[in-house]
């Protein structure tokens, strides 16, 4: 922005300058805007490591919370159908059971997901032409889901044992767990959930951003909060139903404990299908694709509106600072 110049005469001075206020805030307001597109649209700021690093943390945290607290007792229906063996019986009691322990998780993980993901996906989209947008949001999907892994799968290990009642507390879970299978019992199953979580989050934002941008340039403006949580809701359903199989495997292998009754991805693929049959991949599909699907919905409806109230705020400080300068 240019300085501002002051015309000759004292009413057109002050009319200027407050036309030229106005539309300095304006200007404000479409870069805040303009930041979060998933592609370039007319000049762009330059590229802001650190700030992009803290919006992803605040609103990807935000999110997670939100999302965690309101579903949790329908990944705890999910978690316990897929633990199920053969015709085993699922208790309904105890459905909020590892909550706070998986809070604990979940928070951190998701400010990394979002923290690496934002910046991953903006510098890729201005390095790649715009066809291949679609290449920059799967690749920042799957470097986030590798970011947040090391914080998502300690968490993931210690809800699920809670959530078939192996455990009565999370700090019980985790001391109990290095005891009996050392530090490396905490990441049970991690390539399992490197195998589902990977291509999941890969898909699931892709979707989410492709979808998003199609709807964007149909539209002719910014999509609101309900248009956000709807293309949500769909990507998150549709990813999940997809990769139910690698989240079956992800569960057994978690659970099993120090007893190894799988020795590994094959090996508990081919025990699955040899005792229960192909169909026990499926296992938990419903809660699974509900969960993820109304979970999709508030994730990206609260990320959305997160990073905008972020963007907002940051253009009224910017705007109250040259005021004062003024």
């Amino acid at each position: 922005m240019g300085p501002i110049t002051l015309a000759i005469g004292g009413n057109n001075s002050s009319m200027e300058q407050t036309d030229m206020s106005v539309s300095r805030v304006q200007n404000l307001s479409t870069a805040s805007r303009v930041s979060f597109a998933s592609v370039s649209m007319g000049e762009e700021k330059p590229f802001d490591f650190v700030q992009t690093l803290i919006d992803g943390v605040i609103a990807g945290g935000t999110a997670g919370f939100v999302v965690e607290t309101v579903l949790y007792p329908i990944d705890t229906i999910k978690t316990r159908l897929q633990a199920a063996r053969g015709g085993g019986q699922i208790v309904w009691k105890g459905l909020y059971s590892g909550l706070a322990g998986n809070l604990a998780g979940v928070l951190p993980a998701s400010a990394a997901f979002l923290g690496v993901y934002e910046p991953t996906k903006k510098k890729l989209l201005r390095m790649l032409p715009e066809n291949l947008s679609a290449v920059a949001h799967m690749t920042a999907g799957a470097v986030g889901g590798m970011a947040a892994s090391l914080i998502r799968v300690p968490t993931e290990v210690v809800k699920q044992r809670m959530q078939t009642g192996q455990f009565v507390s999370a700090p019980d879970a985790v001391r109990l767990i290095v005891a009996k299978e050392g530090f490396k019992g905490l990441y049970a199953g991690y390539r399992s959930f490197l195998l589902r979580d990977l291509p999941f989050d890969a898909i699931q934002f892709c979707l989410y951003e492709q979808l998003r941008l199609g709807y964007k340039l149909a539209a002719k403006r910014e999509l609101n909060d309900p248009e956000n949580a709807v293309i949500g809701a769909f990507a998150g359903a549709l990813t999940g139903a997809i990769t139910t199989p690698l989240d079956v495997i992800k569960t057994r292998l978690m659970i099993q404990g120090s007893g190894n009754q799988y020795k590994g991805i094959v090996d508990c693929v081919k025990t699955i299908v040899r005792e229960e049959g192909a169909p026990a991949l499926l296992k938990g599909v419903g809660p699974r694709v509900l969960w993820i699907g109304i979970g999709g919905s508030i994730f990206f409806g609260v990320l959305e509106s997160t990073k905008r109230f972020l963007a907002e705020s940051r253009v009224k400080r910017i705007e109250n600072t040259e005021i004062k300068q003024d």
